[in-house]
This record gives C-alpha cells, structure tokens and sequence, in this order.
C-alpha cells in the first residue's frame, strides 16, 4: 500500500491524498461505511460503487462468530466472498469484545469472553486476531487493542496503552512470520490509545511509529468522553503523527466531526451512522437533520434536500420516504440509507475541492451557517464550538514525536 500526499490547505493542517491499495484507489479525506458481515445493511456492492464508495469496512469479530473465518477462506477470502471487488479495511474485534461480548476476562495474553450470539467461550489474542485478519485477506487489518470506556481513570488508562502496545508488538511478529494466504498485499495499522491523557496518547504514539509501515489510527474516542477532550486528543495526535502517512479517527462520523477533525489532518474515518440512522428515519441534509417520523411531513411533497443529487431525492417526497417508514417497509430503509451514503460521500468531495482550493476555512464557516440559520440545524452543531484549529491558534504545537 501506498500514500501519496497531494495538497495541504494553507490555512489549517487538513491535506488531501491517494492510498494505493492492490483493490484500488482511495481518495483522502475518505469515509468508509460499515458493512460489519460483509455488507452494508441492504445494499449490494454494485449499488455501492454506484455510490463512489472507494473502501468498506468489515468486522473480525462478527465475522470470525459468523459464518466463520475459515469459510470465507476458503471462499478466496472476503472480496471474493462478498463480491466486492474495492478496497476493506477490517476492525481487530477489540473493541466489539469488549463492547459487546459477555463476561470478558483481559489478561495480558489476550480477552476471554462469551459471543453475545449464543454464549460460547473464546478466546481473542493479538495472534489470533492476525490470523483471523490474515484469513479474511483485507487490504488494511488493524492491530487488537485495549479499548478501555471514556470515563477510566489514568491508572486504567496506562494500563490499556501498554498492554496496546505489547499487543501491537506481537501483532507484527505474527504477521512477519505468517505471511498473507493471497496475492495482495495486507497492511497493519497500529492504534493509538491513551484515553484523554495528553502524555499517555505520545507515549503510545512515540512506541507504535516504529511498527507503522503506511498508517496509524487514532482510537479509544467517541467512547463517553467530553466532545472538547476528543477534540483535544485528536489534535494532539495528529500533531505528532507521521505526515507521510495516513491517520484514521476510528468510530468518529457525525457529519460535524468529520469536518473539524479534517481541519486537524486526519484522512480516514468509519461510523455506522449513515446506515443506522438511515434504519431510524433520520436523515441527514444541507441545513441539519430531518426526522422523517414527525407528522409535519405527513403532506409535505418536497425532497429531503433540495440541494441533494441523489436518486432518492430527485424521485421521491418527504411524505411517501415518511409513509415508508411507519409502515416498516423495507424500500423506506434502503431509500433513506442510500440518501445518508450519498449526503456522506458528497460532503467528503466537497470537502477535498475545499482543501484542494484552500478554502476549508469557509467552507467550514458555510457548513456552520447554513444548519445554525435552519431550526432542525441548531442540534447539529450544538457543542461543537465555532473555531477550527488553525496552524498558528492557541493550542500550542510540540515536537512530532516520530
């Protein structure tokens, strides 16, 4: 895999890129949907390339439960299982052990715990995750970490970075010694942790660069921390990450999020927002939100967003995408997830034209103007904050650690 770096907006330290995988290209900042089990709820792999999709993400955890990992090995892994022929990305299953499954016993040699399916014991090592990762054959596999929840005090904290990085450590030993099943190329990425302590967030930095080849992500966030930490952290992390490669914020994805943070150089995120909020009839647009549940939409014959372009909205009123979803139709599902897909990778190219004509600065000031003058907007940027990091504001720069 490789990263190449093709303008930094002079104004704030966002960059555009290309990551060259052996399934594609990527084009930076990216936003990868959730297909958990190999799919995006509903959608096909056509209709996501439809869509300009470049990179979906899959889960090690979920998919190691069911069908198997073995299986989809020997379906030529899971490009060729799922028919998606782009770019995955794949979770180490770290954090769903820790989120989701029962009774989880953490050692220093891996979790045991109970699938949240049918209560079975197993047992998760960083070797384990590596070789499950190495099974499924996506292009970019994450390292197995501690994610411990916002709230934990320092000690925890410090605890879960050094347990990370001798995880990472074995991880990589894994992998040199077992290399990929097919003929592509698979690409680890260590994660930062740290919680919301400056000085554990680079000292998990400073340890995990020399394992990172072409990319790190930045983790442990969006975990029940304050807003203003994890923008703390983000900054502080993408202050000291390496610039020749790409960072990814991992589980960020409110629309508001992602354009503050790319303000602050990161390239890659994830979130299952899109999709599920599609699931529950909120739709996201270029003035806020739309909760197509509400009655005052039982007779409005307007589109969703009338400065939308995609499909739904160029066929299709508030009121029947209402009808849709109480009468649990699926059609309403697949209509307003589609919408979501599309308003999300139509903000991520707006954004790479903003950068590419640095001009992020106003855009960013647009994309807060419109949704404060729109009632259904004011929720939308509630606690956000009306500055984005500058290269010369107030939160002092350090010296890149690696």
């Amino acid at each position: 895999m490789q990263f190449t770096l093709l303008h930094s907006d002079k104004e704030t330290s966002a960059r555009t890129g290309i990551i060259q995988t052996d399934h594609g290209e990527i084009s930076t900042p990216a936003f990868m949907p959730v297909g958990t089990l190999g799919v995006v709820k509903t959608f096909s792999p056509q209709e996501l390339k439809d869509l300009n999709t470049d990179i979906i993400l899959g889960n090690t955890y979920h998919l190691y439960l069911r069908p198997g990992d073995k299986i989809i090995q020997d379906a030529g892994g899971l490009h060729s299982f799922s028919s998606w022929k782009g770019p995955i990305l794949t979770d180490s299953g770290g954090f769903q052990v820790f989120s989701l499954a029962r009774l989880n016993k953490i050692s220093d040699g891996g979790v045991e715990f109970q699938s949240h399916l049918d209560g079975s014991s197993h047992f998760f090592t960083p070797e384990k995750s590596m070789s499950i990762q190495r099974n499924l054959g996506a292009d970019i596999i994450m390292a197995f970490d501690e994610c411990p929840p916002g709230n934990v005090d320092k000690e925890t904290a410090m605890k879960a970075v050094k347990r990370t990085n001798k995880w990472a450590e074995s991880c990589v030993k894994y992998l040199k010694e077992n290399p990929p099943h097919y003929d592509w190329d698979q690409t680890f990425f260590p994660i930062i942790q740290g919680n919301v302590y400056p000085e554990l967030r680079k000292q998990s930095i400073q340890e995990l660069c020399s394992l990172s080849r072409c990319g790190l992500a930045i983790g442990g966030l969006a975990v029940g921390e304050e807003k203003s930490a994890m923008l703390e952290m983000v900054h502080l992390c993408a202050e000291h990450l390496p610039k020749e490669q790409p960072r990814y914020l991992m589980g960020v994805g409110k629309p508001a999020d992602l354009v503050r943070t790319i303000g602050m150089g990161v390239d890659m995120f994830d979130c299952v927002i899109p999709s599920r909020h599609g699931r529950t009839g909120w739709l996201f647009t270029s003035t806020g939100r739309v909760m197509i549940k509400n009655a005052q939409y039982a007779r409005d014959e307007s589109s969703i967003d009338e400065q939308c372009g995609c499909p739904v909205c160029q066929k299709h009123s508030r009121a029947y995408l209402r009808h849709l979803f109480l009468s649990n139709e699926m059609l309403g599902v697949r209509l307003n997830t589609l919408h979501n897909l599309w308003y999300y990778h139509q903000l991520m190219k707006q954004i790479r034209e903003a950068i590419e004509e640095d001009r992020l600065l106003e855009f960013r000031e647009q994309f807060y103007a419109t949704r404060e003058a729109s009632p259904r907007g004011l929720a939308y940027v509630e606690g956000i904050g009306a500055d984005m990091t500058r290269r010369n504001g107030n939160i002092e720069k350090e010296k890149k650690l690696c």
